[in-house]
């Protein structure tokens, strides 16, 4: 993010200098994915959607973004038209890292 200053509502404010999102991650924990948009309509995935639980129109390997998340500021979200793809790149989640997952499988388990 640029650095800089607004003013009025919503505006952002950021201190002199360069803001690296996720600086404090390694390699290990990045991945690039390749993403397209099956469907009929626009998808759009939140920063800290877990991606496999992203909208099934969008074709992606979920398994090797399990764990991960958008490379995005937080609360900002990418969006996908109809037929649209993108290369985007995912971090993985900190902490404990357990995601229960908003997706539930006709058994009753997480997906």
């Amino acid at each position: 993010m640029a650095s800089g200053s607004s003013t009025g509502p919503g505006a952002v404010r950021t201190a002199e200098g360069t803001i690296v999102l996720n600086g404090d991650r390694s390699e290990s924990e990045r991945i690039s994915l390749h993403i397209v948009n099956t469907g009929d309509r626009p998808v759009q995935i939140g920063s800290h959607l877990h991606l496999p639980d992203a909208n099934t129109a969008l074709e992606f390997d979920r398994a090797a973004a399990h764990g991960f998340r958008l490379d995005i500021p937080s609360g900002t979200s990418r969006r996908f038209e109809p037929g649209a793809s993108r290369d985007i790149a995912a971090v993985a989640f900190q902490g404990a890292r357990r995601i229960p997952g908003i997706q539930i499988k006709s058994n009753g388990g997480v997906l």
